[in-house]
């Protein structure tokens, strides 16, 4: 990918804490008006390396540019096309929302009036309209976070860093913060967002790096991740419970694998053998099913999802 296509190009950045080597030789390559993931545990590496590349904290070794922008020798020059939401919201509570906004779009250089016409787009645009004369403190930790990515783009970045930015939310919020995501890269920004949500890079990133120990231990697309660790599995749901110890032992004939019996009493999974057709293992499973006389009410095909995906990486990191 040429240089003028990726809005990050970072090789081998090294960063110490005393004895502590928080990264340790991340590569990435982002691709311009993307979201692009950056997966991993708590102390994996991925704060810091956000930190890093906003310019708020030098590497110890490794190189870096954002839109062919050096990170050491053309520091304000990347600061100028980058904003940063971190963990927790980086509002003055006791300010309502509107304050909060013109506050810092007068900050920015706006005028007065320009300033309350910005904060008001902004409060629109995030749903945020009817609680404007709220004080931030009477806020949900949703409303909190929409807020906090308004103010990071009252002047619209070319590069936004979201750092976890849906942590401690619930299912409803985090929605809300996903479709803010989704809209502001469909107008042009680029999105590096860093998660320990599995189904967060799923839902948003088109490309993912998961980071443990400081490294980048895989990267690719989130199939290209499931893909790499498997063909999949199946799962069967039977009409009868007494039947699953026959199904088991059909199933186990047909593919040649180990079949668990899940949790649910007529339910079983196995995994595909890898590199045969999928649609084809289906088939001639279901096939022997039938030949044996046993009744399936449910039957699917699936890839490894991204938590299979993740912990087969950081085991195989392990061992």
């Amino acid at each position: 990918m040429s240089q003028r296509d990726l809005a990050i190009r970072a090789e081998g950045l090294v960063k110490h804490f005393k004895d502590v080597k928080a990264v340790d030789g991340v590569d990435l390559e982002v691709p311009a008006g993307t979201v692009y993931g950056v997966l991993g545990p708590n102390g994996a590496g991925k704060t810091t390396t956000v930190r890093i590349l906003a310019t708020l904290l030098r590497p110890d070794a490794g190189t870096a540019t954002v839109f062919g922008r050096d990170l050491h020798t053309d520091a304000a020059a990347v600061r100028s096309q980058v904003s940063l939401t971190g963990q927790y919201a980086s509002l003055d509570e006791d300010l309502t929302g509107v304050e909060n906004l013109v506050l810092l779009s007068r900050l920015y250089g706006y005028a007065k009036p320009a300033a309350r016409e910005r904060a008001a787009d902004l409060l629109e645009a995030f749903g945020l309209s009817a609680a404007a004369g709220k004080q931030v403190k009477a806020y949900s930790g949703g409303m909190r976070r929409r807020l906090d990515i308004a103010a990071s783009i009252i002047v619209t970045p070319k590069l936004l860093f979201l750092d976890e930015p849906t942590t401690g939310l619930d299912p409803r919020s985090r929605n809300q913060v996903w479709d803010v995501v989704r809209t502001i890269v469909a107008e042009g920004t680029t999105v590096l967002l860093t998660t320990q949500y599995l189904e967060e890079a799923d839902q948003l990133a088109g490309r993912i790096a998961v980071i443990d120990t400081g490294k980048v231990i895989a990267e690719g697309t989130p199939g290209e991740l499931k893909s790499s660790v498997g063909a999949g599995s199946i799962r069967v749901r039977l009409h009868h419970a007494d039947q699953r110890e026959h199904a088991q032992k059909v199933l186990s004939g047909a593919l040649a694998v180990e079949v668990a019996l899940d949790d649910d009493p007529v339910a079983l999974t196995a995994s595909l053998a890898p590199g045969l057709d999928t649609a084809e293992q289906g088939s001639h499973v279901l096939g022997e099913l039938a030949r044996a006389g046993i009744l399936v009410d449910d039957f699917s095909l699936g890839q490894p999802s991204l938590d299979e995906v993740f912990l087969a990486l950081t085991n195989r990191v392990d061992a």
